[in-house]
């Protein structure tokens, strides 16, 4: 006996749910303001406290060979602690946005596409731009052109039988 493909699943998201969620969105784990804070400005930061301190050296009448040395110790020290700390921080943020945790999702099949409903968010997708769906562990992840993966946990169908077929019913559609 076949099942019928449910046309919609509602649920909410939880913090697994999001991570992984966030993991299949991600091309890379680091971020362009991260890249940009520890790749551009450190050298930046670096060249200014060089000048800063072989300065302050000159002005307090150190040797110049002990001036240039420690401004050039010290820029370096500022470099990797700069670069460590946006580094660090990149790894810090948390996951979810909005109410991606607090708000009902429901992922609904239409005729001419699919809509993702999550609290006062409305999203459409005709069947042109979905270009994948596959299974992650046992949740559904639908890649769209143009839009972050939908997640649909395997927790909202009411079997694996339905899953299995609101799969099915997505294949056929961008097939």
């Amino acid at each position: 006996m076949s099942v019928a493909a449910p046309t919609s699943v509602s649920g909410k998201l939880n913090t697994r749910n999001i991570k992984r969620l966030a993991q299949l969105a991600r091309t890379s784990t680091v971020g362009p303001t991260a890249t940009y804070y520890a790749g551009v400005t450190a050298p930046v930061i670096s060249a200014g406290v060089a000048i800063f301190t072989k300065n302050a050296l000159t002005l307090a009448r150190f040797d110049p060979f002990w001036a240039w040395y420690a401004s050039a110790f010290l820029a370096a020290f500022t470099g990797i602690v700069w670069y460590l700390v946006f580094m660090r921080w990149s790894y810090r943020s948390t996951y979810g946005r909005g109410g991606e945790l607090s708000e009902r999702s429901d992922v609904i099949l239409r005729q001419d596409g699919l809509t993702l409903v999550r609290g006062p968010i409305l999203m459409q997708a005709q069947w042109s731009a979905v270009k994948a769906v596959r299974l992650v562990g046992k949740d559904l992840a639908i890649f769209i052109d143009g839009a972050d993966p939908v997640m649909v946990p395997a927790g909202w169908f009411e079997t694996q039988a339905h899953r299995d077929a609101f799969v099915a019913a997505v294949r056929a559609k961008i097939a």
